[in-house]
């Protein structure tokens, strides 16, 4: 196989040089509303890799990058706190094959940790790539939760744009008595 980003032979979809050089992790947390979202990349450090969710070798991709940056960031959360922490992906809605939401939220699974996959499911499935924030808050995703009720909770995402998503669905979470803890997001499109 090669590497997805040089084309070196690799046994990763990502080889390591590029893991290391082009696509170390600049985390940093910005604040929608209420909420905390922390991210793990710039979009336009990712961009290529993040828009292979439309292809394929996505589900690779996403795989890779759940057990590069979720799983290790899991791990060391689960250290430091006691109790159950459930996982909660943003509309594990599956296309071309899978989901890669589902790829994120499935590489936080580990002792302390209960995925609560397919529970947050948006009704409206309209495209907001491109799209301003005025259309964006015209078309709400409308979220249907049917996961487990009174828990915390990790909300995962893969793209942070201007943060509506995330709103609308710590929202209905809560409604349902879900404590969301905090979001995560593979990148940020804000350059601030």
């Amino acid at each position: 196989m090669r590497c997805y980003s040089c084309a070196k032979l690799s046994w990763r979809i990502v080889c390591d040089d590029c893991q290391k050089s082009l696509f170390a992790p600049t985390v940093r947390t910005r604040q929608v509303g209420t909420l905390d979202v922390i991210s793990f990349y710039r979009y336009t450090t990712l961009e290529p890799l993040l828009l292979s969710k439309h292809k394929p070798e996505g589900y690779r991709i996403y795989r890779h990058l759940g057990k590069m940056l979720f799983h290790p960031f899991m791990k060391e959360y689960i250290e430091h706190d006691e109790g159950t922490v459930y996982v909660i992906g943003v509309d594990e809605h599956v296309k071309s094959g899978y989901s890669h939401v589902a790829c994120l939220t499935h590489a936080m699974k580990m002792r302390g940790v209960k995925i609560q996959h397919a529970s947050l499911m948006a009704r409206n499935r309209v495209n907001y790539a491109g799209k301003p924030l005025q259309f964006r808050l015209q078309n709400p995703r409308d979220f249907c939760y049917t996961g487990q009720k009174r828990l915390n909770a990790i909300l995962v995402d893969d793209i942070m744009t201007t943060g509506i998503t995330l709103q609308e669905a710590q929202k209905v979470l809560t409604q349902h008595g879900v404590n969301v803890l905090f979001a995560l997001t593979l990148a940020d499109v804000s350059e601030v």
